[in-house]
C-alpha cells in the first residue's frame, strides 16, 4: 500500500446512505416505548404497498428476505419433498430457504450476457416433482418475466420472486415482485433501501399473506401491537408451528424515510452507473450488459468481469488491489456449486452450470451507493483504469 492510499478514507462497499430524518424517526421510536412490531411496521408496509402499487393487504414485513422467501414457500401449500427451480447465480439464502422448507432445489443456468436464469434452462429442468420457480432479479435487471410466467402457467407452477436486487425495478412497466404468486424484498444494510437487516413481502392471493404474516410471528393469530395496543388486550391463539420473523418498529423507522428517497437514490445511482460505463468502455473487461427495452433495472450492483487473459490480472488480483487503495468491492457471487456443503448435500458440481460457474470466478462488484461524492466515483474509476493500464 502507498503512503498515499493510506491516507485515504476507505471507500466501504454498499454503505447505505442515512439521513437526519432517520435519525429523528429512530430517537422518536426510541423515546415512544415501542420497540418492537407496532405503528411504524404498519405503515412502512401500507407505504412500500403503495410503492409497488398493490393493496395494504397484500403486503407483510418481515425480519429479512430469507424470512420471506421461506414464509412465501410455505404458504404457498408446495407439498415437502416437491423441486424448487432456481438459479446458481445468487446468494446462498435463496437455496437456503428452498431446503429450510422442505423442498428440493434444482439449479438452471443464467444467461451469459443478463447473468439471470435462462427460461430455456428453466424449461429443461422441469420434472414431474417440479411445483415452483424461484427467479432472481440479479443485481437489480428484471427476469424475462413473459417467458417464466408463460412456463409456469403452462405446467401450473408458483412463481416467487426474489427481488432483493430490485426493490425499483419493472418489467414492461409492473412493478417487480407482483408477477408471481409471491415477490419478496430485502432492507439489508447494503440494499438500495436499507434498515439494516430486514425484508417484505407482496402476495397476489391476500389469504396466502394473512397466512405468511401469521408464519412470520409464532404462528399466532394476533402480533404484539394488537395484544398490547391501548385498545386493551387481546388474547392470542397459535393456529401454526411459526417461527420468529417479525420486523420491528426500529427497523421501521429507517426503513420509511429510505422508501421516501427511493427515488431520488435511483437517480444517483444510475448517473454513477452512466459514469463507470463511460469511464470503462475501452478498458479490456467486462461491463454490465444494457437494460432491456421495456424495463426499469434497479441499478443495484455494478459488476465487471476479470478475465485473466484480457485483463493481464486474475479476478482475486483485482480485489486485493483495490483494497490496497482502499476502496472497497464485493463478489457478487461465487456460483451455489462452488460451495462445500452444496457440493456434499447435492452432489452439485460448478462445471453443470458453465455460465454461471465462468461468471463467479470472474465477477467483481463496484461501490455503487448514493452514499458516494462525485470525488469518491472518480477514485474508483481512476484506480480501476490504473490497474487496466488505460
Amino acid at each position: 500500500m502507498s503512503l498515499e492510499s493510506s491516507q485515504l478514507p476507505f471507500l466501504v462497499f454498499g454503505a447505505p446512505q442515512i439521513d437526519e430524518a432517520e435519525i429523528e424517526e429512530v430517537l422518536a421510536c426510541l423515546r415512544s416505548g415501542w420497540l418492537g412490531t407496532g405503528p411504524r411496521v404498519a405503515q412502512f408496509e401500507r407505504d412500500f404497498a403503495a410503492f409497488r402499487a398493490v393493496r395494504d393487504t397484500q403486503a407483510a414485513a418481515v425480519n429479512s428476505c430469507t424470512a420471506a422467501l421461506h414464509v412465501s414457500m410455505l404458504s404457498a401449500g408446495i407439498e415437502p419433498g416437491s423441486e424448487v427451480i432456481t438459479t446458481p447465480l445468487t446468494f446462498c439464502a435463496t437455496v437456503n430457504a428452498i431446503v429450510h422448507a422442505g423442498l428440493v432445489p434444482v439449479l438452471a443456468d443464467v444467461d451469459a450476457a443478463t447473468q439471470n436464469i435462462d427460461p430455456a434452462a428453466i424449461e429443461a429442468a422441469i420434472t414431474p416433482r417440479t411445483r415452483a420457480i424461484l427467479p432472481v432479479h440479479f443485481a437489480g435487471r428484471p427476469c424475462d418475466m413473459d417467458a417464466i410466467m408463460a412456463i409456469a402457467r403452462k405446467h401450473e407452477l408458483v412463481v416467487i420472486e426474489d427481488c432483493a436486487h430490485a426493490v425499483e425495478a419493472s418489467f414492461h412497466g409492473q412493478p417487480l415482485g407482483t408477477f408471481g404468486d409471491f415477490g419478496c424484498f430485502s432492507f439489508y444494510a447494503t440494499k438500495n433501501v436499507a434498515t439494516g437487516e430486514g425484508g417484505m413481502i407482496l402476495g397476489r392471493s391476500e389469504e396466502q399473506i394473512a397466512r405468511a404474516r401469521i408464519l412470520a410471528l409464532h404462528g399466532m393469530s394476533k402480533d404484539a401491537w394488537h395484544r398490547f395496543g391501548d385498545q386493551g388486550y387481546k388474547h392470542y391463539q397459535v393456529v401454526e408451528c411459526g417461527f420468529k420473523y417479525n420486523m420491528m418498529d426500529l427497523q421501521a423507522a429507517i426503513g420509511l424515510h429510505q422508501l421516501a428517497r427511493v427515488e431520488r437514490n435511483w437517480h444517483r445511482r444510475e448517473a454513477i452507473w452512466r459514469r463507470y460505463d463511460d469511464a470503462f468502455a475501452q478498458l479490456p473487461i467486462g461491463l454490465p450488459a444494457a437494460a432491456d427495452a421495456g424495463t426499469r433495472h434497479g441499478r443495484h450492483l455494478y459488476t465487471v468481469m476479470i478475465d485473466r487473459q484480457r485483463c493481464g490480472l486474475g479476478r482475486d488480483d483485482f480485489l486485493d488491489a483495490m483494497n490496497a487503495a482502499r476502496i472497497g468491492t464485493g463478489v457478487h457471487y461465487l456460483s451455489i456449486p462452488e460451495h462445500p456443503y452444496y457440493q456434499q448435500r447435492f452432489g452439485w458440481r460448478p462445471g453443470q452450470w458453465p455460465n454461471a460457474m465462468k461468471l463467479g470466478r470472474e465477477t467483481v462488484s463496484l461501490p455503487l451507493s448514493p452514499a458516494l461524492s462525485d470525488a469518491d466515483v472518480e477514485r474508483v474509476m481512476a484506480q480501476v483504469c490504473r490497474l487496466m493500464k488505460a
